[in-house]
This record gives structure tokens, sequence and C-alpha cells, in this order.
């Protein structure tokens, strides 16, 4: 009894049990995390990742290396998944025309049946993002209240409320979401490109995702007869800009007057 005392009066006591516990609950954690949702990967054929490989090595090696590792002039794509190649390639930002603070969105410069390669052969590299199902980026059967409701909670602080972009630091900027393919919205929210964050599907759903997409394609569908959106800020601001602008040069017009007057 005296022995089992001074062994838990031991200095080295507390560590051990701290390290114990610490152990015995990365374990349970392990063991009981919920795993995010994923879209299952297609499984792609030899000859589509070896096509892929070869149209990678002619477009897209010079940034991002021969093996896809990276250096200098790009980022590691090992582990980015098809969904970030699709998105990329897709949105024509990628093969990139000039270094920048931020890739913009251009002409596709491939066909998709080559963007289903290259992204088969980037999947290849590593686990990753698989391509939406279409029944997850269309809109379709969704509840366009709740996607406006989590697009102002999620989104609007950077792409504005009603999906017209907005500047960031530095630089940078959250583009339009106006007129934008659902699959696209949806990679965007599930590989993070630049600086937006990542919404996993453990964060939001594909339901919650498509109630987006449902949002954002209604918005598409409205007229603007007021005339310049101005950010869709309202006619309320395209007034005050007239008067600010109006005002400013008739009175800048008075002052020169006068003094050439005087």
């Amino acid at each position: 009894m005296n022995a089992l005392a001074a062994r838990r009066r031991h200095p080295a006591a507390a560590l051990v049990l701290l390290l114990l516990g610490l152990l015995l609950m990365g374990a349970l954690y392990a063991v009981f995390a919920p795993q995010p949702a994923r879209a299952a990967q297609p499984a792609a054929s030899t000859d589509q990742v070896e096509a892929g490989r070869q149209l990678f090595l002619a477009n897209c090696a010079t940034c991002h290396g021969t093996a896809a590792a990276g250096g200098n002039a790009g980022p590691s794509l090992v582990g980015v998944g098809a969904a970030a190649v699709d998105f990329q390639v897709g949105t024509g930002r990628m093969p990139l025309a000039a270094p920048g603070v931020q890739a913009m969105r251009s002409d596709v410069k491939f066909s998709q049946p080559d963007i289903d390669r290259l992204a088969a052969y980037v999947a290849s590299l590593g686990p990753g993002p698989a391509v939406p199902e279409k029944q997850d980026t269309e809109g379709k059967n969704a509840n366009i209240a709740k996607g406006g409701e989590l697009f102002r909670v999620n989104c609007a602080m950077c792409h504005n409320f009603a999906g017209s972009g907005g500047a960031l630091t530095r630089g940078k900027y959250a583009p339009s979401l106006r007129d934008v393919e659902g699959k696209h919205i949806y990679e965007a929210m599930l590989t993070g490109p630049q600086s937006m964050p990542v919404f996993s599907d453990a964060n939001l759903g594909p339901d919650a995702k498509n109630d987006i997409i449902a949002f954002l394609h209604e918005i598409d569908k409205n007229e603007n007869p007021g005339g310049a959106i101005m950010g869709n800020l309202g006619p309320v601001t395209e007034g005050m800009f007239a008067w600010v602008a109006g005002l400013g040069l008739m009175i800048g017009a008075a002052v020169w007057l006068g003094s050439k007057a005087a």
C-alpha cells in the first residue's frame, strides 16, 4: 500500500496520466469523429490519366513542376482533387495568362473532355475533392429562401449581398457570382480558390450548397430597370452619386468662372 502511494506521489505521475488521457482521447476521436461527405470519385482509366499527364506536361508543368509538386511559380497540386482542376481550368483562370495577385476569369482554353483528362491525372496524384454530382449543382428542388439565408451568413461579406463581388485586401477581390455555372459555384465552395475559405461538406452539405446555387440563379433572373446597377445598392445610391458628382462639377465650374472674372 505504501509503495502504491509512493508511485502516486511521484513527480512524473501527473505527466504520465496526462499523456495517457491524450492518447485515449485521440484514439476515441479517430474512431468516432464524423467524416465529411464527399462526392464519389469516378474511376478514371489508365489511358485517361496518361492523356491528362501529357496535357499537364505540355501546359502546366512550367509552373507546377513535372511531377505537379509545385515550385517558385506555382503551388503543389498533389491532393487538390479533380474539383479544383475543373474549377480553375473550366473558368479560364488556368493556365495563368500572366503573373498577378489573383487569377482572373478568362476564356476557357481547353475542351471539357481535356479538362476531364487533366482532372483525372491530378486526382491520381492524391485524394482530394471530386467533381460534384450534377443533381447537386443545378439548383433544382432547392429551398431558395434558405439558400439566401446561407449566402448572407457565409458569403455576402465578400461577394456582396447580391453576388456582385467586392474588393479585398492587397489588390485581391471577390469576383462576381452573376451568371456563373452552378458546378463552378459548388467547386469554389468545396476547394476554396485564391482567398476564399473552404466550405467542405461537413460545413455546408450538398443540399445547402444546392440551395445557395438556387438563390444565386434566382438573382440572375432579376431585371434591373433602375439604370446602372452600382453593386446592386439600389436607386438611392444612384441618385446620391448623381447629386454629389453633379453638384461637385457645378461648384467647381462656378469657382473656376469666378476666378476668371476676378
